[in-house]
């Protein structure tokens, strides 16, 4: 097992990314720490982890990453459970508004803000609080989300703007916590969550024919390269932008 005993920290992990990632890193053999601001979806997820692994082996606490004491509590709960944290995930983010695609001249300033905070402000409180303890321990794993759309893509202006940050802040990361943290950054197209249901038929349609492979990312996708990037067999990687987009990359 390649996470034998590890203990992985997912946020987000009530959404469809989170959860397969949750679940591929069990099946591995890792000890998880979970959290979601959804106490339905983080016991939705808690159950189906439970078919993995013992209950001993799994922390599960509501909180939002947007709020730093509640990160806090719950970094605090994992590092006392279970003496360490050898991984952290950061797959909170996304957009609130139920139209996902417009352009800069619609974006207003509250869309802006909030879209800023969701991408950023949790994986700058996550990062911030693990960090230490890996630092400590002298091991450490750290994986952002960002998009294929961080270059700039129509109709993503803040979206975008966000993931360039999720990007640009990965690198920061990698150098200011080397040598002993690894931190890397995922780049999906467009992955088959909640996301598909606020476009049309059309636009998935032209998305679909743009990646080579004929056809929209899965949750397990992105789950299988979070497991490569956790595992040891990427410890001479870091600073690291990988697309998980069915052949297309980030362009203008």
């Amino acid at each position: 097992m390649r996470l034998k005993d590890k203990v992985a920290f997912v946020t987000g992990a009530g959404g469809p990314m989170g959860e397969a990632i949750a679940l591929r890193f069990a099946e591995e053999g890792a000890k998880l720490v979970i959290t979601d601001i959804s106490e339905n979806r983080l016991n939705r997820t808690r159950e189906k982890l439970l078919e993995l692994l013992d209950a001993d082996r799994l922390v599960a606490i509501r909180a939002s990453v947007l709020d730093f004491d509640e990160v806090k509590e719950v970094v605090e709960e994992a590092n006392k459970k279970f003496d360490k944290i050898d991984i952290l995930v950061n797959v909170v983010g996304g957009i609130r508004d139920t139209t996902m695609i417009k352009s800069l001249f619609e974006i207003d300033g509250e869309r802006w803000d909030q879209t800023m905070e969701l991408n950023l402000k949790g994986t700058l409180h996550c990062t911030k609080l693990v960090a230490p303890i890996m630092l400590q321990q002298g091991y450490g794993k750290m994986i952002n989300i960002s998009t294929i759309h961080f270059e700039g893509e129509k109709g993503y202006a803040d979206y975008g703007a966000a993931k360039a940050g999720v990007a640009s802040f990965t690198k920061t990361a990698a150098k200011e916590l080397s040598p002993t943290i690894n931190v890397n950054c995922i780049a999906p197209g467009l992955i088959q969550t909640s996301i598909v249901d606020r476009m049309d038929s059309d636009t998935l349609e032209e998305y679909r024919r743009k990646t080579l492979l004929g056809r929209l990312g899965d949750p397990k996708d992105i789950a299988n390269a979070a497991l490569f990037l956790a595992s040891d067999e990427s410890a001479y990687i870091t600073g690291h932008i990988m697309p998980v987009s069915g052949g297309i990359w980030p362009h203008l």
